[in-house]
């Protein structure tokens, strides 16, 4: 993605004023000469005072638990800093892993102007209220949407949005009779009430939906009670790939055997899929990979290890920065308007945009699995029309 052309950078000049006084006085000694001026640090707070860049944080953590996928965002943003030959933007890493209120209040202090990140919905909901006392917009890569709004945006990938994408798909292409299996927890929650209301709204029957603990015996007792119900012609597993490897031969086992198998985004990140005979056929929704191999590659490159796919938020976050800072003069607030356009942002990802909630919509692809992989059978929109 190009940036805008930089503003010329304006010169600053002084002018010394001179006053002496009209009164005759006898010649004394010469005055001793003036002490050497030292020239201060331009700094504020321990970092530099830009006149020509945006100061963003990134608030990802360093330590802890999580070091590992705030240590892939942070190197990726690093990248989009150098692909896009950007001086418009400082970014600054901030630790979350020590406290998510002190970064935040650190970065704040220091002059920050918009916050990427945090990774979590807890982490937000420390640092939102201290951004929005300083006005600082919040671009957090969780997928909670209940942090959503007031000041925050959400990059993360919404199970919302995949089960929608697929069961959407899935109707289309003459499926009717549709079942679910999908976890105890928030997620499962999410992803059950998403397909109660996509497979209603599409003309579809929802002919069973079954809850587990993600234990082995809880997953194949909620496939038993599924055999119990009315036959069905499409079948969600709303959980990670794991669950779907675990899950597909007991499906066929037990009443689905022709079902169509359907998955989310989490399945994205499975790389075993293909391996098991049960899931061949499967589709599932999710962001494009194509761009994201690419990132992977160089990732791999130039840190000497894969990156954790989440890499990609913390890259598309600095690209969107970049777009808008073309037209954000330095020393202002950051445009919280430009969020709004409804025409979206190009990423890594693909298309995305926000809604008047501060969830980003995203342009998804349907996958379906093979015993090569997996290839695409419907294509992500490239973008969003006014």
């Amino acid at each position: 993605m190009a940036t805008g052309r930089l503003w010329q950078r304006l010169g600053l000049f002084g002018v010394l004023l001179l006053a002496a006084c009209g009164r005759v006085v006898p010649p004394a000694a010469p005055p001793p000469p003036p002490p050497p001026t030292v020239q201060q640090p331009d700094v504020t707070q321990g970092l530099p005072t830009d006149t020509a860049r945006h100061r963003v944080a990134l608030l990802v953590p360093m330590t802890g638990a999580n070091a590992g996928v705030g240590r892939s965002i942070s190197n990726a943003t690093t990248m989009a800093l150098l692909d896009t030959k950007t001086e418009r933007l400082r970014v600054t890493t901030y630790d979350t892993g020590k406290g998510a209120a002190i970064a935040a209040r650190q970065a704040i202090a220091e002059g920050a102007r918009l916050i990427l990140g945090p990774l979590t919905a807890d982490e937000v909901r420390a640092v939102a209220p201290l951004a929005r006392a300083a006005s600082v917009p919040v671009i957090s890569y969780s997928n909670d949407e209940s942090v959503a709004g007031n000041g925050v945006y959400l990059l993360g990938y919404s199970p919302e949005q995949s089960v929608e994408r697929v069961v959407g798909f899935a109707r289309q292409r003459g499926l009717s009779n549709f079942a679910a299996l999908v976890p105890k927890g928030v997620y499962g929650e999410r992803a059950g009430k998403a397909f109660l209301a996509k497979v209603n709204g599409v003309g579809g029957t929802v002919v069973a939906m079954e809850t587990f603990d993600r234990s082995a015996g809880s997953v194949q007792a909620a496939i038993k009670r599924l055999q119990t119900r009315s036959s069905y012609d499409a079948l969600l597993i709303a959980d990670v790939g794991r669950i779907a490897l675990q899950a597909g031969p007991l499906v066929r086992a037990n009443g689905g055997a022709s079902a169509r198998i359907l998955g989310t985004e989490l399945w994205n990140t499975e790389t075993g899929l293909s391996a098991s005979t049960a899931l061949r056929g499967a589709w599932y929704a999710s962001v494009s990979d194509g761009l994201y191999r690419t990132l992977a590659t160089k990732y791999r490159a130039s840190y000497g290890a894969a990156p954790y796919r989440l890499a990609s938020l913390g890259y598309d976050s600095v690209l969107l920065a970049v777009r808008i800072a073309a037209d954000w003069r330095p020393g202002t607030a950051f445009p919280v308007a430009r969020l709004g356009d409804p025409e979206g942002f190009a990423g890594i990802d693909g298309a995305f945009r926000f809604d008047r909630a501060g969830i980003a919509e995203r342009s998804l692809e349907v996958q379906e699995i093979n015993a090569a992989g997996a290839s695409v059978v419907d294509a992500a929109p490239r973008g969003f029309g006014k």
